[in-house]
């Protein structure tokens, strides 16, 4: 069965907000998108082939960032709803795979955190001194500003804070709560578990948790490319296809050709 690149594109267009009558402007409308999806990004524009706010705000296949992102008023909404999203806390919002912005809806987060999540037991050894400083000082203050979290954690230079907080928010342990922006600039940070304890509780394998992430991307595509799945998450390929097989036995995707899957 052959599918059009077009048919596809379209399947995108409606699930991703990539047309003028479907495009974002609220809050509440991200928060919907994120429970439809089940996770997208959050400032990307269209080189990176996943759904985003920004790439919804705009309402349009097309969505390019501008040079001067300060004076354009889709970045500038995308921007200001990603702050009210995130300080809302009812989805997850962090820097994780691959280090890019990502919303995930509350029931994803326990796959999210079975494939990058560290069990405490394991911290001292997966974790760098310096996250471990910033754990140990959120786990006893269980909120604090940039600044304030680098001279408790004793942290030199803020180049150095900075990759222990997006280490720590890669691994699920720390999320920006909340962001000033007077009488200066920062982020209020604090530890992941203090919004989201039950979903990060929740154990489920690492099998489990891939193809629960493959459902939800091939809900999110309708139809995946050969390697298109592995590569947006930096899967194994046999892993990825391990999950789409998965599903294809469960009945929820028919496998069109080799690699390529397809929702029913």
């Amino acid at each position: 069965m052959k599918i059009s690149f077009e048919e596809v594109e379209n399947f995108r267009d409606r699930k991703w907000r990539r047309e003028e009558t479907l495009k974002i402007e609220t809050a509440l409308e991200v928060e919907a998108m994120v429970e439809d999806l089940g996770f997208c990004l959050g400032l990307t524009d269209a080189r990176t082939n996943l759904p985003s706010v920004y790439v919804a705000v705009c309402g349009r296949r097309d969505a390019y960032a501008p040079k001067n992102v300060q004076k354009d008023y889709e970045m500038s909404l995308a921007w200001t709803l990603k702050d009210e999203v995130m300080m809302r806390g009812k989805v997850y919002y962090s820097k994780l795979s691959k280090g890019r912005s990502t919303f995930v809806a509350p029931r994803m987060i326990p796959y999210f955190n079975a494939i990058w999540g560290v069990p405490k037991k394991e911290e001292k050894k997966k974790l760098s001194a310096d996250a471990q400083k910033v754990l140990k000082v959120l786990r006893k203050e269980w909120e604090m500003g940039t600044a304030d979290l680098r001279e408790e954690a004793g942290i030199e230079n803020r180049a150095k804070l900075t990759k222990a907080l997006d280490e720590l928010q890669k691994c699920l342990k720390v999320v920006p709560q909340e962001v000033l922006y007077q009488p200066k600039f920062t982020y209020i940070w604090t530890l992941a578990e203090a919004r989201f304890p039950k979903e990060l509780s929740k154990k489920v394998s690492r099998e489990e948790a891939v193809k629960e992430i493959a459902r939800a991307f091939l809900q999110m595509c309708g139809t995946t490319a050969l390697g298109e799945f592995a590569k947006a998450f930096g899967f194994w390929r046999w892993e990825a296809g391990k999950a789409n097989h998965a599903l294809v036995a469960e009945g929820f995707a028919e496998r069109i050709a080799t690699g390529i899957y397809r929702i029913r």
